[in-house]
């Protein structure tokens, strides 16, 4: 029986579709980030982005499609995590508001609904890079398009722009060189068709599987959230702060796996512990109050893939709001101040650093863990101040940071730092007396006087940029560019800083990781110190995971 025509309750089905998709598929998008790091998330930030809008949606099933389209754009909007995130919600905004208004579709109002959302999400990005996830939305809605000029059947139509997804997914790597040189397609490309064939298979009344690699751990983990007894508990009880889940993917040559001695090992970490296993793969949930030393243990055991790392006690407030809405009572509003500095980090030390030289909220996030535009805009609401600057610190974390921007409604602008060391060069440049405008300007033009450089571990074999990676070798990165790998830690890390120190090099100034202990930090300092005189060595116990070693260069 051929769809001739596409309502509310039809299209909400579809969304909920392409989410469940999605999600089965979160791990194999993440697998394909090009950098070997232990943070590709991509397909973790476009799931969570992509359930925040089926959950909108579900909320608002109904007969008129305008109205759909709407609640699932508000909820990609305030979900909207990483920029494959933001871009999904950017691509499915413009489809809304093409169609709103309007009570039911016909093939053609669908297909330039959707090269809307292209021409929006388009505009959204600063510098579009074709070979990406915007590639294989234009040349889906394009097809589409042309399709739906004689195809009034939908089943038809969505055939045609899944199939000219997957074939744009194709070529992403001819038109993105370094997807070829590491051998994948875009990730933010595949999770997009993953979305589609959710679309596809509700239009033709299948369902897809929503089964994951060792599914039943996602129920453990709600349930261990989830106990009543979290209801009686203040945030301060909280004693392991961070949930921390992780898969160690055994390798022969690591060492052998026992699960009894892998759970009793883990357990003097933290509690709430869930270790679920099969011949080839580990699952691992812990509360811990220091999640770098599980990830080091674990690794002992083989790769590390799939990480997340969440604060529980920002989370906790709101999963007791949710189970007693009725008796929760509004926290004290803030005193109202003139301006106010919001900035993300990921660990502790670091958070407290930005503290001490002026952040006035510290949002805890970054690799593995990208705030949501929502989680931005709640962070910005709470300082309570007439005028607020926003500081990213992460490349994929800028776009959602704008995004909060335009939503609130409020005097805020966004300094694009893309790293530690450059939000804190551009919070020493903040000037009280100047404008929004005028801060973000010197602001942005300090975080360019310096040079970043991190050192963290391969998850994978590959090449890039000439540089041969073996899996858990150390990669020091420059700049965003991997110029060095190495087996060993420190002698990565001595590398790296023969790479970026020179002769110009004032000041190095060292935030090290969870895993890295203070011998060879000041083992670090003292190689530092014997070659480069000149260069002043600052040292911070930055406790940030899965990176060993930021280092900071003025």
């Amino acid at each position: 029986m051929s769809i001739t025509s596409l309502e509310g309750k039809r299209f909400a089905q579809m969304v909920i579709q392409g989410a469940t998709q999605l999600s089965a598929h979160a791990q194999l998008v993440d697998a394909l980030n090009v950098f070997p790091v232990p943070d590709g998330d991509t397909g973790t930030n476009m799931n969570l982005s992509m359930t925040s809008g089926a959950k909108e949606v579900q909320n608002h099933i109904q007969d008129h499609i305008g109205n759909v389209a709407t609640a699932l754009s508000k909820g990609l909007l305030m979900g909207a995590r990483g920029n494959s995130g933001v871009i999904l919600s950017q691509l499915f905004r413009g489809f809304g508001k093409a169609i709103e208004g309007k009570e039911s579709l016909s093939s053609a109002e669908f297909a330039n609904a959707l090269q809307t959302g292209v021409e929006t999400a388009y505009k959204a990005v600063m510098k579009p890079v074709e070979g990406t996830i915007l590639t294989v939305a234009k040349d889906a809605a394009r097809k589409g398009v042309s399709v739906a000029e004689t195809e009034s059947d939908f089943v038809k139509l969505m055939q045609a722009i899944v199939d000219e997804a997957q074939a744009s997914l194709n070529r992403t790597p001819d038109l993105l060189p370094v997807l070829k040189e590491v051998g994948v397609v875009d990730s933010g490309g595949q999770g997009l068709l993953f979305v589609y064939e959710g679309f596809l298979a509700e239009l033709k009344g299948e369902k897809v599987s929503n089964q994951v690699s060792l599914p039943s751990m996602n129920d453990l983990v709600s349930a261990e959230h989830h106990k009543t007894a979290q209801d009686f508990m203040s945030t301060e009880d909280i004693e392991f702060g961070y949930c921390t889940e992780f898969m160690v993917r055994f390798e022969s040559d690591k060492q052998s796996f026992v699960e009894e001695d892998f759970r009793q090992d883990l357990s003097k970490f933290g509690d709430s512990l869930l270790v679920i296993s099969d011949d080839e793969l580990a699952k691992v949930h812990i509360h811990s109050e220091q999640p770098g030393d599980v990830l080091t243990y674990g690794h002992q055991y083989g790769s590390l893939i799939n990480i997340k790392i969440e604060n529980m006690r920002q989370q906790h407030s709101s999963i007791v709001g949710e189970s007693k809405p009725a008796v929760a009572e509004a926290p004290t509003p803030a005193k109202e101040v003139d301006f106010a500095i919001v900035t993300v980090s990921m660990g502790e030390g670091i958070a407290e650093l930005f503290k001490s030289i002026g952040a006035t909220s510290v949002i805890e996030g970054g690799q593995t863990m990208n705030p949501s535009t929502e989680d931005i805009v709640k962070a910005v609401e709470e300082v309570n101040a007439k005028k607020v600057i926003i500081m990213p610190n992460n490349k994929n974390i800028i776009m959602a940071a704008e995004q909060a921007a335009e939503v609130l409604d409020m005097e805020v602008a966004v300094v694009p730092t893309k790293t530690v060391p450059q939000g804190m060069a551009a919070l020493l440049a903040f000037n009280p007396s100047a404008s929004v405008e005028d801060n973000k300007q010197l602001m942005t033009e300090a975080s360019k006087q310096v040079k970043t450089g991190q050192v963290t571990f391969a998850v994978r074999d590959t090449s890039i940029d000439g540089v041969s990676i073996s899996k858990d070798d150390f990669m020091g990165i420059d700049e965003g560019k991997i110029v060095v790998s190495d087996s060993d830690r420190q002698k990565s890390a001595q590398s790296l800083l023969e790479t970026m120190l020179d002769a110009d090099s004032e000041i190095l100034t060292i935030l090290y990781g969870e895993d890295v202990s203070d011998e060879d930090v000041e083992s670090l300092r003292e190689y530092v110190e014997q070659r480069y005189e000149d260069v002043e060595v600052e040292v911070h116990n930055g406790k940030q995971p899965l990176y060993s070693y930021i280092f900071s260069v003025e």
